[in-house]
């Protein structure tokens, strides 16, 4: 594996600004494969993105100790027989030098490290009991961690929230590798089938530079079911393919990308009028984006948008910002506008909400805020997606209290109009700059014209 001659310095940087924030010790673990059926049949191995980050190296079996800016790794040299199976493995020695690690050690020497170590749960069975044991104490999860693994989360996330510069040239390689797949299956979509097709030629070009994709690819007509992993559909004259698909790069780092157009390659006049109207909100939240901007305030704005465009259509009754304030535009806008993007598609959600939300702040139970995934001032270095959508999801708009309730305010007559739109989501990934911010995903048109001239293969 191709290691940047600047990834050491990256490493212990890395580590000197995580030990500003603590003053105890830190063990990481990469985790395990886990079986299909019998040892010598696994699952895809990924190593823990906290591990990653301050490691640098998709170790299998592996664990670090981090204190102060010095690094130790802890892993076992592969046994005689693996060679016969997976080839020569580079020794422990080569592999903490490669990462700039003071020492290396095998496993059966890290409990004399345990004491007083901090670290976070992973959700691997085998690597979780190995966590208590070698800790000797109960390990909360990593979505609620508690005493200093609860600090050592709040340390990690503050610092893994802005990404340096050997992140962002990771994430630039994902977001262009994701734009050459999009490409793909639009230019594949008229000749295919089925959703599998357009699925197997996106999916096909992040394997040929490979890489993994970042998360189970929506490629789907049935775009009102906001995480459809099902690929069995037939293409019908008339749909909309929805295709949230994103590449990872070797050492983890993720992309995230939606895209909705027309499988004949031409959107009806109602297709085009709300796919406007989401590209509208797409482009407004991007143009607010800046430092000291308040992530939940461009969702209202997006909120916003497209409740005064629902308007417009006749679809929706009121005012535009009523019809925010008493959540109406969650009928057909139910998710929030987007999420971090690093080191996972959903970047350190497995802490639950303590990436996502300022210290202080809590989720709100109300309709339209409740799948807010970030809610906190933006920073330089910080990507995020920016993803608004229009759907027609049956089980809120057939919902007999939501009915009841929004009776007055949508125009169900004007929406069966809009029955050839099932979901429309438009996803870009967003880099906040000094400045302002910078789309990683640009390269990949929004433009329904633009759109169209893609699947038509223009």
């Amino acid at each position: 594996m191709e290691i940047h001659n600047s990834l050491p310095t990256t490493l212990r940087l890395r580590r000197q600004r995580l030990a500003q924030k603590i003053a105890f010790p830190v063990i990481l673990w990469s985790g395990s494969s886990s079986s299909r059926n019998c040892p010598i049949s696994s699952f895809p191995f990924r190593a823990s993105s906290h591990f990653l980050y301050f490691a640098g190296l998709p170790l299998k079996n592996a664990a670090i100790f981090l204190d102060g800016d010095r690094l130790e790794l802890f892993m076992d040299e592969a046994s005689a027989e693996s060679a016969l199976w997976h080839g020569e493995m580079p020794k422990r020695e080569d592999i903490a030098q490669r990462i700039g690690a003071d020492a290396a050690f095998p496993l059966s020497e890290l409990p004399a490290r345990a004491t007083g170590a901090a670290t976070i749960a992973l959700q691997n069975p085998t690597t979780y009991q190995q966590q208590t044991k070698i800790l000797n104490r109960a390990v909360a999860p990593s979505y609620t961690p508690e005493g200093i693994d609860r600090d050592l989360a709040h340390a990690i996330t503050s610092v893994r929230l802005c990404h340096d510069t050997e992140a962002i040239s990771e994430l630039r390689q994902a977001a262009a590798v994701t734009i050459e797949a999009h490409k793909a299956g639009m230019a594949a979509t008229k000749t295919a089938k089925e959703e599998a097709a357009v699925r197997g030629a996106i999916e096909g070009v992040i394997i040929a530079h490979n890489l993994t994709c970042a998360y189970t690819s929506i490629v789907t007509v049935h775009g009102e079911v906001l995480h459809n992993g099902q690929y069995h559909h037939p293409l019908q004259p008339g749909d909309l393919l929805l295709a949230d698909v994103g590449a990872e790069t070797a050492m983890g780092w993720a992309a995230d990308v939606t895209r909705t157009f027309p499988t004949t390659g031409e959107f009806s006049s109602t297709q085009r009028e709300l796919y406007d109207l989401v590209l509208a909100a797409h482009d407004t939240c991007i143009d607010r984006i800046r430092p000291q901007v308040e992530y939940r305030d461009l969702h209202l704005l997006a909120a916003e948008v497209i409740a005064q465009g629902l308007v417009d259509l006749g679809i929706l009754r009121g005012q535009a910002a009523d019809l925010v304030a008493t959540d109406a535009h969650a009928l057909f806008f139910p998710h929030g506008i987007g999420h971090l993007l690093g080191l996972d598609v959903h970047d350190m959600e497995d802490l639950g909400d303590l990436a996502g939300y300022q210290e202080g702040r809590t989720r709100s139970d109300r309709f339209g805020l409740g799948f807010l995934r970030l809610d906190r001032p933006l920073q330089e270095g910080m990507l995020v997606t920016i993803e608004p959508g229009f759907y027609q999801v049956p089980a809120i708009l057939q919902d007999s209290e939501l009915r009841s309730k929004y009776q007055d305010v949508v125009n169900w007559d004007k929406l069966a109009q809009f029955s050839d739109v099932r979901g429309i989501r438009i996803e870009d990934d967003v880099l906040v700059t000094a400045t302002g911010a910078e789309v990683l995903t640009a390269g990949l048109p929004t433009d329904a014209q633009a759109i169209e001239r893609l699947v038509n293969g223009i």
